[in-house]
């Protein structure tokens, strides 16, 4: 089992960055190669630029440590968990943790390239509305 973890400091507050993620229907916006996705209850289903479609089971989606958990419940996967964290350092200073923990382990590599251009798209869509 693979586990990958990537961090992005960014020059907006916690709240601000908590809002860019907390909403699941929210992450074609923001997750490099998710064009759509469908939330009924705590299931998420993205679907990718090539029209492959992956359930997701939601976890948590905790305000108070701003905490968004879900797994990936898609056959081509034995485990996955994906969890993103963002940490208050200042007014207008936070830190976005995204974690990948996936079998079998080239998958974990898959998604964690993605992680790194949906923190680079977080970050960007956070400091915007600091800018507003």
């Amino acid at each position: 089992m693979a586990s990958l973890r990537y961090e992005r400091r960014i020059a907006a507050s916690a709240d601000a960055v908590w809002d860019v993620v907390r909403r699941p229907e929210s992450i074609p916006n923001w997750f490099p190669g998710i064009v759509s996705c469908t939330v009924e209850g705590n299931i998420r289903t993205i679907v990718t630029a090539s029209g492959l479609e992956m359930p997701e089971e939601i976890l948590t989606i905790d305000p108070l440590i701003r905490r968004f958990a879900y797994r990936i419940t898609a056959p081509l996967y034995r485990f996955h968990l994906g969890v993103i964290d963002v940490i208050e350092l200042g007014s207008v200073d936070s830190l976005c943790v995204y974690s990948t923990t996936a079998e079998p382990d080239p998958l974990a590599l898959i998604i964690a390239g993605g992680t790194i251009g949906a923190l680079d798209a977080i970050q960007r869509l956070a400091e915007a509305i600091v800018k507003e």
